[in-house]
Protein backbone atom coordinates (compact mmCIF):
# COMPACT_ATOMS: atom_id res chain seq x y z
CA UNK A 1 0.00 0.00 0.00
CA UNK A 2 1.22 3.46 -1.28
CA UNK A 3 2.08 6.12 1.57
CA UNK A 4 -1.01 8.43 2.40
CA UNK A 5 1.52 11.16 1.82
CA UNK A 6 1.76 9.68 -1.83
CA UNK A 7 -1.46 11.50 -2.57
CA UNK A 8 -1.84 15.62 -3.03
CA UNK A 9 -5.47 15.94 -3.55
CA UNK A 10 -8.11 14.57 -1.17
CA UNK A 11 -11.83 14.38 -2.37
CA UNK A 12 -14.26 15.32 0.17
CA UNK A 13 -17.94 13.51 0.40
CA UNK A 14 -19.30 16.09 2.50
CA UNK A 15 -22.73 14.41 4.10
CA UNK A 16 -21.76 11.58 5.84
CA UNK A 17 -18.44 12.36 5.80
CA UNK A 18 -17.58 15.30 7.49
CA UNK A 19 -21.15 16.43 8.24
CA UNK A 20 -23.96 13.87 10.31
CA UNK A 21 -25.89 13.50 7.35
CA UNK A 22 -27.96 11.20 9.34
CA UNK A 23 -28.47 12.86 12.55
CA UNK A 24 -29.10 16.14 10.92
CA UNK A 25 -31.77 14.34 8.17
CA UNK A 26 -33.40 12.77 11.41
CA UNK A 27 -34.05 16.23 12.98
CA UNK A 28 -35.75 17.67 10.13
CA UNK A 29 -38.29 15.02 9.39
CA UNK A 30 -39.20 15.07 13.52
CA UNK A 31 -41.57 18.30 12.86
CA UNK A 32 -43.19 15.67 10.47
CA UNK A 33 -43.31 13.21 13.21
CA UNK A 34 -44.34 15.07 16.05
CA UNK A 35 -47.19 16.75 14.13
CA UNK A 36 -48.61 13.19 12.75
CA UNK A 37 -47.99 12.08 16.58
CA UNK A 38 -45.80 9.40 15.01
CA UNK A 39 -42.43 7.70 15.75
CA UNK A 40 -39.82 5.77 13.79
CA UNK A 41 -36.61 4.19 14.17
CA UNK A 42 -33.61 5.58 12.53
CA UNK A 43 -32.77 3.18 10.02
CA UNK A 44 -36.54 2.81 9.21
CA UNK A 45 -36.78 6.71 8.66
CA UNK A 46 -33.34 6.51 6.85
CA UNK A 47 -33.96 3.65 4.34
CA UNK A 48 -36.88 5.47 3.37
CA UNK A 49 -35.45 8.55 2.66
CA UNK A 50 -32.21 7.37 0.90
CA UNK A 51 -34.56 5.38 -1.38
CA UNK A 52 -36.95 8.20 -2.64
CA UNK A 53 -34.05 10.70 -2.50
CA UNK A 54 -32.07 7.80 -5.46
CA UNK A 55 -34.43 7.59 -7.34
CA UNK A 56 -35.57 11.27 -7.41
CA UNK A 57 -32.20 12.21 -8.39
CA UNK A 58 -31.88 9.37 -11.12
CA UNK A 59 -34.96 11.34 -12.78
CA UNK A 60 -34.00 14.65 -12.07
CA UNK A 61 -30.28 14.98 -12.25
CA UNK A 62 -30.47 18.97 -12.37
CA UNK A 63 -32.41 19.53 -9.82
CA UNK A 64 -31.02 21.66 -6.78
CA UNK A 65 -30.50 19.08 -3.48
CA UNK A 66 -32.88 21.69 -1.71
CA UNK A 67 -35.39 21.53 -3.95
CA UNK A 68 -34.95 17.93 -4.36
CA UNK A 69 -35.60 16.95 -1.00
CA UNK A 70 -38.75 19.77 -0.70
CA UNK A 71 -39.71 17.18 -3.48
CA UNK A 72 -40.05 14.37 -1.99
CA UNK A 73 -40.90 15.37 1.93
CA UNK A 74 -44.62 14.70 1.02
CA UNK A 75 -43.42 11.17 -0.83
CA UNK A 76 -41.79 10.55 2.94
CA UNK A 77 -44.65 11.64 4.79
CA UNK A 78 -46.52 9.11 2.27
CA UNK A 79 -44.46 6.16 2.25
CA UNK A 80 -44.89 6.66 6.58
CA UNK A 81 -48.69 6.67 6.43
CA UNK A 82 -48.64 10.21 7.65
CA UNK A 83 -50.83 13.14 6.88
CA UNK A 84 -49.41 14.98 3.50
CA UNK A 85 -47.36 18.18 5.12
CA UNK A 86 -48.13 21.60 3.66
CA UNK A 87 -45.90 23.31 1.09
CA UNK A 88 -44.28 25.67 3.72
CA UNK A 89 -43.33 22.47 5.91
CA UNK A 90 -41.99 20.43 3.05
CA UNK A 91 -39.60 23.74 2.19
CA UNK A 92 -38.19 24.25 5.12
CA UNK A 93 -37.28 20.51 5.25
CA UNK A 94 -35.42 21.32 2.19
CA UNK A 95 -33.58 24.31 3.51
CA UNK A 96 -32.61 22.07 6.81
CA UNK A 97 -29.03 20.87 5.00
CA UNK A 98 -27.01 23.94 6.08
CA UNK A 99 -28.45 23.48 9.86
CA UNK A 100 -26.75 19.70 8.97
CA UNK A 101 -24.52 19.16 12.53
CA UNK A 102 -20.58 18.43 11.57
CA UNK A 103 -19.16 15.67 13.13
CA UNK A 104 -17.07 16.34 16.37
CA UNK A 105 -13.66 15.36 14.81
CA UNK A 106 -14.23 17.56 11.53
CA UNK A 107 -13.36 20.87 11.71
CA UNK A 108 -9.80 19.80 13.43
CA UNK A 109 -8.60 17.20 10.90
CA UNK A 110 -9.66 19.49 8.22
CA UNK A 111 -7.29 21.83 9.20
CA UNK A 112 -4.70 19.60 10.27
CA UNK A 113 -5.01 18.02 6.15
CA UNK A 114 -4.65 20.86 5.05
CA UNK A 115 -1.14 21.01 6.34
CA UNK A 116 -0.47 18.15 3.66
CA UNK A 117 -2.74 18.02 1.09
CA UNK A 118 -5.16 20.12 -1.68
CA UNK A 119 -9.03 20.29 -0.16
CA UNK A 120 -11.86 19.13 -2.61
CA UNK A 121 -15.35 19.17 -2.02
CA UNK A 122 -17.19 16.56 -4.39
CA UNK A 123 -20.68 16.64 -2.92
CA UNK A 124 -24.45 15.89 -3.50
CA UNK A 125 -25.70 19.13 -2.62
CA UNK A 126 -26.17 22.37 -4.26
CA UNK A 127 -23.67 25.67 -4.00
CA UNK A 128 -26.34 27.49 -1.44
CA UNK A 129 -26.51 24.72 1.08
CA UNK A 130 -22.64 24.06 1.24
CA UNK A 131 -22.11 27.25 1.65
CA UNK A 132 -24.37 27.62 4.50
CA UNK A 133 -22.79 24.33 5.83
CA UNK A 134 -19.01 26.05 5.06
CA UNK A 135 -19.93 29.26 7.18
CA UNK A 136 -22.04 27.35 10.05
CA UNK A 137 -21.19 24.11 10.93
CA UNK A 138 -17.44 23.83 9.68
CA UNK A 139 -16.46 27.12 10.46
CA UNK A 140 -15.12 28.40 7.55
CA UNK A 141 -12.84 25.76 6.77
CA UNK A 142 -11.02 26.97 3.76
CA UNK A 143 -11.54 24.49 0.87
CA UNK A 144 -8.75 24.96 -2.77
CA UNK A 145 -11.92 23.51 -4.80
CA UNK A 146 -15.69 23.42 -4.34
CA UNK A 147 -17.99 21.27 -6.42
CA UNK A 148 -21.26 20.63 -6.25
CA UNK A 149 -24.24 18.36 -7.94
CA UNK A 150 -25.39 21.85 -8.73
CA UNK A 151 -22.35 22.51 -10.61
CA UNK A 152 -21.85 18.86 -12.50
CA UNK A 153 -25.67 18.58 -13.38
CA UNK A 154 -25.40 14.48 -11.34
CA UNK A 155 -25.96 13.29 -8.65
CA UNK A 156 -23.12 11.00 -7.22
CA UNK A 157 -22.96 7.68 -8.02
CA UNK A 158 -23.05 9.15 -11.52
CA UNK A 159 -19.39 8.34 -13.08
CA UNK A 160 -19.49 12.06 -14.42
CA UNK A 161 -19.15 13.66 -11.34
CA UNK A 162 -16.09 11.81 -11.00
CA UNK A 163 -14.69 12.49 -14.07
CA UNK A 164 -15.63 16.20 -14.25
CA UNK A 165 -13.88 16.26 -10.61
CA UNK A 166 -10.60 14.89 -11.84
CA UNK A 167 -10.59 17.25 -14.86
CA UNK A 168 -10.97 20.43 -12.42
CA UNK A 169 -8.48 18.76 -10.13
CA UNK A 170 -6.24 18.28 -13.43
CA UNK A 171 -6.81 22.02 -14.38
CA UNK A 172 -6.66 23.86 -11.29
CA UNK A 173 -3.85 22.17 -9.41
CA UNK A 174 -2.21 20.38 -12.31
CA UNK A 175 -2.64 16.34 -10.28
CA UNK A 176 -3.63 13.65 -11.98
CA UNK A 177 -5.90 10.11 -11.07
CA UNK A 178 -2.87 8.81 -9.36
CA UNK A 179 -2.23 11.51 -6.79
CA UNK A 180 -6.39 11.78 -5.96
CA UNK A 181 -7.32 9.90 -3.04
CA UNK A 182 -11.29 9.80 -2.41
CA UNK A 183 -12.44 10.43 1.00
CA UNK A 184 -15.55 9.38 2.29
CA UNK A 185 -17.89 7.32 4.20
CA UNK A 186 -20.81 5.83 1.76
CA UNK A 187 -19.66 2.97 -0.07
CA UNK A 188 -22.96 3.41 -2.36
CA UNK A 189 -22.35 6.63 -3.53
CA UNK A 190 -18.30 7.22 -3.53
CA UNK A 191 -16.08 3.90 -3.51
CA UNK A 192 -17.67 2.38 -5.85
CA UNK A 193 -18.12 4.30 -8.51
CA UNK A 194 -14.44 5.85 -7.76
CA UNK A 195 -12.95 2.44 -7.78
CA UNK A 196 -14.84 2.50 -11.40
CA UNK A 197 -13.24 5.32 -12.07
CA UNK A 198 -9.94 4.19 -11.21
CA UNK A 199 -9.40 6.82 -8.38
CA UNK A 200 -8.20 5.59 -4.47
CA UNK A 201 -10.21 5.69 -2.04
CA UNK A 202 -9.91 6.36 1.94
CA UNK A 203 -12.99 4.83 4.31
CA UNK A 204 -14.22 7.02 6.71
CA UNK A 205 -16.45 4.67 8.39
CA UNK A 206 -18.61 6.58 11.08
CA UNK A 207 -19.40 3.37 12.82
CA UNK A 208 -23.15 3.08 13.18
CA UNK A 209 -24.08 4.71 9.91
CA UNK A 210 -27.23 3.29 8.14
CA UNK A 211 -27.08 5.10 4.69
CA UNK A 212 -24.58 4.21 1.69
CA UNK A 213 -23.53 0.76 2.73
CA UNK A 214 -22.94 -2.10 0.38
CA UNK A 215 -22.08 -5.92 0.75
CA UNK A 216 -18.98 -5.47 -0.67
CA UNK A 217 -16.59 -2.48 0.88
CA UNK A 218 -14.14 -1.25 -1.65
CA UNK A 219 -11.39 1.01 -0.17
CA UNK A 220 -7.81 1.31 0.16
CA UNK A 221 -7.36 2.49 3.34
CA UNK A 222 -10.30 2.83 6.39
CA UNK A 223 -10.49 4.74 9.49
CA UNK A 224 -13.46 5.19 11.92
CA UNK A 225 -12.78 8.71 11.66
CA UNK A 226 -11.42 11.79 9.64
CA UNK A 227 -9.87 12.73 12.62
CA UNK A 228 -7.87 9.50 12.88
CA UNK A 229 -6.82 9.84 9.22
CA UNK A 230 -5.38 12.93 10.48
CA UNK A 231 -3.22 10.73 13.08
CA UNK A 232 -2.28 8.62 10.59
CA UNK A 233 -1.25 11.30 8.24
CA UNK A 234 0.51 13.00 10.97
CA UNK A 235 2.41 10.12 11.90
CA UNK A 236 3.85 9.23 8.80
CA UNK A 237 5.02 12.77 8.33
CA UNK A 238 6.70 12.52 11.51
Amino acid sequence: MAPLLDFRVLSFDVYGTLIDWEAGMVAALQPLLDKNGASFSKPELLKVLHELEKDQQVKTPDMRYADLLTTIHPRIAAQLGLAEPTADESREFGDSVGRWPAFPDTVDALHRLSKYYKLVVLSNVDRESFSLTNAGPLQGVPFDLILTAQDIGSYKPDPRNFAYMLGKVKEEFGVEKEQVLQTAQSQFHDHHPAKEAGIKSCWIMRPGACIGNREQEVFDWRFDTLGAMADAVEAESA
